[in-house]
């Protein structure tokens, strides 16, 4: 009887072993969750510090009305460098950081949902793209506010030299203006006291609907695509290419896709939560009416390039983490 179970017990190994030769996703129950949450946090973190002077052009492009206030990319850097410092390119960035903290609710729920719907046998594009969704539903019910927050921080700037800020100006609707002499706490507690003035604790959800109309496609869009690029990488390129590498690929692939997909969905959140317009679907008239078919390119160039530094930056972190995190058992069995 002995011998029998021990030739079970070897043949449980050798297929162990065939399994994990070829390690291409690394799944939640092979890692060490006490190293993977702080690391992870930490990259998401460093990510965000550097580049988040993108994600301010790409909102103050979205936001103002026409080229109003900057004609691109590069001058809209320029403009905001030359006349707000290396602060306007900061700005609302600490608000911003809380996201962090969400991003674990966001891995957390993506890699939870993978896992249930691989033990009941769904293929790895069917679970990526409802794991993606999932997180980010749990993601933007927990951020909504502080992204609320933070690009109205954004906007601050978004005047013309010399003309004070007012609500009818549409860009910057809050009628608050910047004061140097104004610590960065006493800001944020104005446009909060503002928020609430106005629209009570509703107004920190404004465009929660449009958040969930533009993020959970998107995200569920983005890892789909990721694993699509993935698999058709993997089938093209000889063996001896990096997997790390073929990761960040698809990663960026993933981004640059759901990006021209979703831009007109972004402009319109962005718009409802900065300019506090009534619905969605008003929202989209007012835009087709002042940009027309330039409602799919406004600010498509910033945020292309914001989603291909992104992704591939979040990926090459999150995959790099993943393997440093994995489990002794499986370390032998993962490629870089």
């Amino acid at each position: 009887m002995s011998i029998i179970n021990l030739d079970l017990e070897e043949n449980r190994r050798a297929f162990k072993m065939a399994m994990t030769d070829n390690i291409h996703t690394i799944e939640w129950d092979m890692m060490n969750k006490t190293k993977f949450f702080p690391l992870s946090m930490l990259s998401s973190f460093t990510v965000r510090c550097c580049l988040y002077p993108l994600t301010v052009i790409k909102t103050r492009l979205q936001v103002q009305r026409h080229d109003q206030m900057y004609k691109g990319m590069a001058d809209a850097w320029k403009k905001i460098y030359t006349n707000e410092g290396v602060g306007g390119l900061y700005r609302g960035f600490w608000i911003s950081s809380i996201q962090i903290v969400s991003g674990v609710f966001y891995i957390t729920t993506y890699e939870g949902v993978r896992h249930v719907l691989g033990q009941s046998g769904f293929n790895p594009r069917v679970r990526a793209l409802v794991g993606g969704g999932a997180a980010s539903l749990v993601g933007q019910t927990i951020i909504v506010p502080f992204d609320v927050l933070s690009q109205h921080l954004m906007v601050l700037g978004l005047t013309k030299p010399g003309v004070k800020a007012n609500p009818g100006m549409g860009m910057n609707p809050l009628g608050i203006s910047l004061d140097k002499n104004s610590s960065r706490f006493k800001t944020t507690m104005d446009i909060v006291s503002a928020i609430y003035r106005r629209d009570g604790f509703t107004g920190f959800y404004r465009g929660y609907v449009a958040s969930l109309c533009t993020y959970v496609p998107n995200s569920a869009m983005w890892w789909a695509f990721y694993h699509v690029y993935q698999e058709e990488l993997h089938r093209i390129l000889p063996d001896h290419v990096s997997h790390l590498l073929i990761q960040c690929v698809a990663g960026t692939l993933g981004g640059f896709t759901t990006t021209l997909l979703t831009n007109p969905l972004d402009i319109v959140r962005a718009r409802l939560q900065v300019q506090r317009i009534e619905s969605m679907q008003k929202t989209f008239g007012i835009l087709w009416k002042e940009e027309h078919m330039r409602i799919f390119t406004k600010g498509l160039s910033a945020r292309l390039v914001q989603s291909a530094c992104f992704s591939f930056s979040i990926i090459l972190g999150y995959e790099t983490i993943k393997r440093i995190s994995v489990n002794e058992e499986y370390k032998d069995h993962v490629r870089w």
